[in-house]
């Protein structure tokens, strides 16, 4: 059977088939490890002066092209924000219920993060679970887009060991999701999300152990 007729038959055009991702710039490629380095080393930073910081360093960009990069990233500058009472959200935003908490055992608290990891020709999306008693990583998986999915997979293959008393994260659209916060309903699980503008809520999992 010609390509042209097994084409056909799935519905795909024969673009599809022969098309072939285009390779990020080198160049891209480079700003974004610089843009993550100095990201963890200054949260608060948002595209001006992060466009100063790169200038300072001989890169010499404007600021649309890193604003474009942070997005890709999933990173923005961390910083009180106005009317942060005004829940504008689509889903539902859980209290943050760690302040004070003594974490004496494991499974009492399991938390969760995205990050970005840059590959040779790009970057992917990683998401972990650990549990922040042993800083021990319950489950990851890797993805090129921010779809919920892959955080539902990895939240899946985490609670196949155990479950916590209470589940940890950000404000972010994944771990608000109907779809994600239903599953750890559905197991009598406390949800915490950390307040906005709170970068340390979270930071266990910043260094988990496998």
């Amino acid at each position: 059977m010609s390509i042209s007729k097994q084409c056909e038959l799935l519905s795909l055009s024969k673009g599809v088939l022969y098309y072939e991702p285009v390779a990020m710039e080198a160049y891209n490629h480079k700003l974004m490890e610089m843009i993550d380095k100095q990201y963890l080393r200054t949260p608060f930073y948002g595209s001006r002066k992060m466009v100063v910081y790169l200038k300072r360093e001989g890169y010499f960009i404007n600021r649309k092209r890193v604003q474009r990069l942070m997005r890709l990233m999933n990173i923005q500058a961390v910083y009180p924000k106005h009317n942060l009472s005004k829940n504008r959200q689509e889903h539902k935003i859980y209290p943050y219920l760690l302040k004070g908490v003594n974490i004496d055992r494991p499974n009492l608290v399991w938390s969760t993060d995205i990050t970005y990891i840059p590959v040779s020709q790009g970057f992917l999306y990683l998401v972990a679970i650990i549990d922040w008693y042993s800083r021990y990583v319950l489950s990851w998986r890797l993805s090129n887009t921010l779809d919920v999915s892959f955080c539902i997979d990895a939240l899946e293959e985490a609670l196949e060991k155990g479950s916590p008393e209470v589940f940890n994260s950000d404000q972010g659209s994944q771990f608000t999701s109907n779809g994600f916060t239903e599953m750890l309903l559905s197991k009598e699980i406390k949800i915490s999300m950390d307040g906005r503008g709170r970068v340390f809520d979270n930071i266990f999992i910043a260094k988990p152990r496998v």
